[in-house]
């Protein structure tokens, strides 16, 4: 039988907000891993399974995975557990390409949230036509069915500067991907924001989650934050929805943003390899960029489907939720597997 989630359905009813950044920060491996693979028996998700976000609901795990059939076209698939490493999934997609801007390359890298005052699941995919990458939103009440918003950008008025591998720089025109949103609006605006971006960290805002803008179309003016080290010297993008920090100080609205990067090597790692850490953020004040971070990744490449895979030397996370009193971290392995991480909350 098939979950039923609603409106009236119960968020997180255990969670304790975390008091410390880094949260972790020491994540163990599952020692079952991978957690899901491919299902041949299902084509669209018959090639690769990775990169899920995760939500809590009624008191159970729910993943909204990155799958992708033979000719390499992704859909997003749903998964639910009771224990966090052992699922069921659902066996049709419950976002797939449907768009023009979607057919060739199809929807990738969900993340999702859920409205505080509606509680609608806000989700936030990118959508690829095989050359570009755009980002969009899509709204559900019950996980299974969604309705699409266009591009969150209106006639692809963006450009970003992009690092290659070898280090070269590259300008994308209306290029944006991967959105991770703040569940809380700021105190002093009034407004929910996002951070979003692979080559750097910008911002757009909104009032009601759903009808993004950018507070600036400047790739230097809307600019939050790039990568400060050399082991995220070629990429760094957003992983879950950040997660607010019970600090003791009605003054201190600080948040903590799980994200990945990329080298391109000269380092401590090889060329092309992908890694997890943290960053502390002021939601009072955005205009100052993080103000810290994790001077060394907590999570790099270490098993063999880590290392090899569709992608090598990736570990790559979209989705942290806090169950039981352990913090499960779950992320691709290789752009191929999907495995967990935990810690204890």
């Amino acid at each position: 039988m098939l979950p039923t989630v609603s409106v009236n359905s119960i968020d997180n009813s255990s969670y304790k907000a975390p008091k410390h950044f880094p949260i972790g920060p020491k994540f163990t491996r599952y020692e079952k891993n991978p957690i899901l693979k491919p299902n041949p028996k299902n084509e669209w998700e018959s090639a690769y399974l990775y990169n899920a976000s995760a939500i809590v609901v009624d008191d159970r795990i729910y993943l909204l995975y990155r799958a992708q059939n033979e000719a390499k076209v992704s859909s997003v698939g749903l998964a639910w557990s009771d224990d966090g490493y052992h699922f069921t999934r659902y066996d049709k997609p419950i976002v797939s390409a449907s768009e023009s801007y979607e057919l060739k390359g199809g929807i990738e890298d969900p993340r999702i949230v859920r409205d505080p005052k509606l509680k609608k699941f806000i989700l936030t995919y990118t959508a690829y036509d095989g050359s570009t990458a755009r980002l969009c939103v899509a709204t559900s009440e019950n996980l299974f069915d969604w309705v699409k918003q266009p591009p969150i950008i209106k006639n692809d008025n963006w450009y970003d500067i992009a690092v290659l591998s070898n280090g070269e720089q590259i300008i994308r025109h209306a290029w944006l991907k991967s959105g991770a949103i703040f569940n809380e609006a700021q105190p002093k605006l009034n407004k929910y924001y996002m951070i979003w971006g692979d080559c750097a960290f910008h911002l757009a805002e909104l009032k009601d989650l759903v009808h993004w803008t950018l507070p600036s179309h400047d790739y230097h003016s809307n600019l939050f934050t790039t990568g400060k080290f050399n082991w995220q010297d070629r990429l760094i993008e957003p992983g879950p929805a950040p997660i607010k920090l019970d600090t003791g100080d009605p003054n201190k609205n600080y948040w903590v943003l799980f994200y990945n990067s990329s080298t391109c090597g000269g380092g401590d790692y090889p060329k092309d390899t992908y890694s997890l850490s943290q960053m502390l953020i002021d939601y009072n004040d955005l205009s100052k960029g993080p103000i810290a971070r994790q001077e060394t990744p907590f999570m790099v490449p270490d098993s063999k489907n880590e290392i090899e895979g569709q992608v090598n030397k990736v570990v790559f996370t979209e989705g942290l939720v806090q169950f039981k009193g352990k913090w499960f971290l779950y992320y691709g392995q290789g752009d191929s597997e999907l495995g967990v991480a935990t810690a204890d909350a």
